[in-house]
């Protein structure tokens, strides 16, 4: 699938969704590479089965948090984020490499990126815990 490029104007709802109240209207995200992050958290926080239209939907990090804190569940947690992330955001992202950390009461996960529509080379830095 040959990638888009992004518009001159470009404006989305922000995640997760607020208010500005300024405007007195839905809080908007105007910075693409801020909405790709976006996307990117839903797919990471996002348990399966969460969604009721789509319940195939998301990553489930947070389940992690209860697998065992050994190689063998990080090499899991890792294949587990990079695939979501394909998956779901395949026309938007080329995911260059995911690291899994799981320290004490916490998971921590590192996602090299590439824009599809730029080229340009991002990280996201996350963490959820209990």
């Amino acid at each position: 699938m040959a990638a888009e490029s992004v518009p001159a104007r470009f404006t989305a709802l922000r995640w997760p969704l607020g208010l500005n109240a300024a405007l007195g209207a839905v809080a908007r995200e105007d910075d693409y590479a801020r909405h790709v992050e976006q996307l990117m958290r839903q797919v990471l926080l996002t348990d399966p089965g969460e969604r009721v239209n789509r319940p195939d939907f998301g990553c489930g990090v947070r389940r992690m948090l209860f697998a065992p804190n050994d190689p063998a569940g990080a090499a899991l947690a890792r294949v587990t984020v990079a695939e979501a992330l394909r998956r779901w955001l395949g026309p938007v992202i080329e995911v260059d490499d995911v690291a899994v950390q799981a320290v004490e009461d916490r998971v921590e996960i590192t996602v090299a990126y590439t824009l599809r529509a730029s080229g340009e080379r991002r990280y996201l830095n996350e963490q959820t815990g209990l």
